[in-house]
């Protein structure tokens, strides 16, 4: 069960407005905080560091509530995301949600790989909240992750809850795991496509697709 724990109180001064201070709320799971925290004050030991120091008191404990953040995608149910948002409509033409910001954990080095996500379906009588696409990207995105399965995982689960005519995602995305460890190729990009329905079968309906995620508005 996640506990709350309100970091810094507002200050009300009695005008109604607030003094310095923001209130900053947290939720963890403090059994698995104070475990991840364990692991981590060892690891850092043999790294060769003293974990007693200053600057080391604290960071187990802020690496395990990093770690949770990165990884909260697997307490949520990304069909529940679509599910909670889905009206009847009779509209059958594309719906395009791009640039949609990505940050995730590559499983292989838990690294970070970030960058953008473009997601597009073509309606068959259901639609959903332009918002719960993002949401269902960040779902999936917010885990031990490696960017191909993140592409269709995203397709998947548009096309098994909403039953569109098509469903279409591209994600371009940087990994660290490269740029900063191994071949080290700084502005290496990593692009991968899913596609369903007349995406695949229509080379216009994809062509339109590849159009507008590279058009820009501004």
């Amino acid at each position: 069960m996640l506990n709350t724990t309100d970091k810094m109180e507002k200050l009300n001064d009695g005008s109604g407005r607030m003094s310095n201070g923001y209130n900053k709320i947290e939720k963890w799971n403090p059994q698995v905080i104070e475990e991840i925290s364990g692991y981590y004050y060892k690891i850092l030991k043999l790294l060769g560091e003293d974990p007693e120091r200053e600057g080391l008191l604290k960071t187990p404990e802020r690496v395990a509530k990093a770690l949770s953040f990165l990884t909260r995608g697997y307490q949520s149910d990304p069909q529940e995301i679509l599910h909670s948002a889905m009206f009847n409509e009779e509209y059958r033409q594309m719906v395009l949600v791009k640039d949609i910001d990505i940050y995730s954990m590559c499983e292989h080095h838990m690294l970070p790989f970030f960058g953008k996500a473009h997601v597009a379906y073509i309606p068959d009588g259901r639609i959903t909240g332009l918002s719960k696409i993002a949401r269902v990207v960040e779902s999936y995105a917010s885990r031990l992750q490696v960017q191909e399965r993140l592409t269709t995982q995203i397709r998947n689960c548009i096309q098994d809850n909403l039953k569109p005519l098509g469903v279409a995602v591209v994600i371009e995305a940087q990994h660290m795991c490269m740029q900063i460890r191994g071949v080290q190729k700084q502005n290496s990009v990593t692009t991968t496509s899913s596609f369903t329905g007349c995406f695949l079968s229509n080379l216009n309906t994809r062509e339109e697709f590849m159009h507008l995620i590279a058009y820009k508005l501004h």
